[in-house]
């Protein structure tokens, strides 16, 4: 199909709403989609790419409106009926079945059969001829659960087009692939736009959405804000249309003096995973640890926060050696820690945003033993106002919350303790940019205060940004140490990578 013209529309969205409880999720949205075109949607957390994409899907059905795919009006009723039709969706989490092989994922529920027996050559032979479709280089046989993310990812690309899909829906098919795997994505991609494959791309990378698409559409609050041409589109214009203000990207050195002295780690070691790393830090010092995978940025912190026992080293907090046996002693002596997972390892989804905020501060608004509610309601409310989470009402279940207002309720958490050290980790990891503004003014207004933050994180331009002094790892141990002004990408990746260091 190389002759595929991109004037032809694969897909009209007109005028959709779509209401959930007193929640209008989706405000008269429009979308058109080409053929053989990557269009990007693009928005902050609760804009309502999701509830179209589901919309889509056949997952939820919208209330008003009209969907027009092939040049037919359609209504879907399920996603098998949105499948039939030639859409397939890829989700952010991938929905596999790791014990099972390739080939079985691939054709899980519609397995060639003859004479109603699994014809497994023929599966076999078709699933490689998808694989190689798709750049990857694997057995169909292999076990799921073998495999990469990225190989994963290509897989569900290969389920897609043996669905025969004429559009692929991508949710975020990048955030969790290396800089080598995304543009190995990037060229899947592009080979499927040759052969008249539409692509809708939803993703929070806004530079790889610009490097990408041919068309970006933007939606903010349920609506509709507009469409722009891969040249029209620039970074500060696409974020200025996301959340309706121009958002200052960048946090310059703000001449905040760190004070005394308040964590040293001394040779800290937990068996390959942290060896020999040692650091200091200031009160009002955002440290930032940098790292590739692998390279014991978290393994060091959960040891800091008493998660998990050291072998060896000491901890220094404020000229006192203290050993934490867990997490409550070190939140007793004033620290906190929001983790990277934060839906398995701090948030409790099927509880409300008022339990989340206060679990943490519960003995102090009880009476004996019984929670005052009154001042667990005061304390709740003052946190989702100070750090404007976007929520209807606190008693609102965690789960219902964007990722942005989630991230929000865990620091809200960690505030109520009034800690002297802040650890975040991955604290921005799949929230939007407009959240991550509020975040990053969060942290440095924490830091004027006095409060100690180490900020683990895998995007350097936050590093770099965020850090005072940067702390970089290689394979469990300290490599290299850098103030603010002699920091760059480049000396940044020398010492994660290893080429440079031998240990601070």
């Amino acid at each position: 199909m190389s002759d595929v013209k991109l004037e032809d529309t694969v897909l009209k969205v007109r005028d959709v709403v779509k209401h959930f409880g007193g929640v209008q999720a989706l405000r008269g949205v429009s979308l058109d989609v080409r053929r053989g075109e990557v269009h990007a949607l693009v928005g902050e957390n609760g804009a309502g790419k999701t509830t179209l994409m589901n919309v889509l899907g056949g997952i939820v059905a919208k209330d008003s409106g009209q969907v027009e795919f092939n040049g037919r009006v359609v209504d879907f009723a399920t996603p098998a009926d949105s499948q039939t039709a030639g859409i397939a969706i890829i989700h952010q989490e991938l929905a596999m079945l790791p014990s099972l092989s390739v080939m079985e994922n691939i054709y899980m529920g519609r397995m060639p059969a003859t004479r109603g027996w699994i014809n497994w050559p023929d599966m076999e032979s078709r699933t490689r001829a998808l694989l190689d479709e798709v750049g990857l280089d694997v057995r169909p046989h292999t076990r799921v659960r073998d495999l990469s993310i990225s190989q994963s990812q290509l897989v569900e690309i290969a389920k897609a087009l043996s669905l025969n899909a004429s559009l692929i829906i991508m949710d975020e098919p990048n955030s969790s692939l290396t800089d080598r795997e995304t543009q190995r994505l990037f060229d899947v991609i592009r080979q499927l736009k040759t052969k008249g494959v539409s692509i809708i791309f939803v993703s929070h990378r806004i530079e790889e959405v610009l490097e990408i698409a041919d068309r970006i559409t933007v939606l903010r609050d349920g609506g509709y804000v507009g469409t722009l041409t891969a040249q029209e589109a620039s970074v500060d214009r696409v974020i200025s249309m996301m959340v309706g203000r121009e958002l200052v990207r960048s946090v310059e050195a703000d001449g905040r003096a760190a004070g005394e002295t308040l964590l040293e780690v001394r040779h800290l070691a937990r068996g390959h995973l942290v060896r020999d790393v040692s650091f200091s830090m200031r009160k009002g010092e955002i440290l930032g640890l940098a790292g590739l995978v692998g390279a014991g940025r978290s393994e060091t912190a959960r040891i800091i926060f008493g998660a998990d026992r050291a072998d060896a080293g000491e901890i220094v907090l404020e000229g006192k050696s203290v050993r934490f046996k867990s997490p409550k002693e070190a939140i007793d002596h004033g620290l906190g820690m929001v983790p990277e997972d934060r839906k398995k390892l701090a948030l409790f989804m099927d509880k409300p945003v008022r339990w989340n905020i206060s679990m943490a501060q519960l003995p102090r608004i009880s009476s004996r033993g019984i929670t005052v509610h009154r001042r667990e309601k005061e304390l709740a409310e003052e946190f989702v106002q100070r750090l404007r989470v976007r929520v209807p009402h606190i008693e609102t279940l965690e789960r219902n919350l964007s990722g942005g207002n989630q991230q929000k309720t865990v620091l809200g958490r960690w505030l109520a303790t009034n800690p002297k050290l802040l650890i975040l980790d991955e604290p921005t990891h799949g929230v939007d940019v407009g959240a991550k503004a509020e975040i990053y003014e969060m942290m440095r207004d924490l830091a004027c205060q006095g409060i100690g933050i180490i900020l683990i994180s895998s995007e350097l331009p936050e590093i770099l940004t965020m850090s005072d002094r940067i702390v970089i790892m290689h394979e469990g141990r300290v490599t290299g140490i850098l103030d603010r002004a002699e920091a760059s990408e480049d000396k940044v990746m020398t010492y994660a990578t290893g080429i440079a260091g031998n240990g601070n």
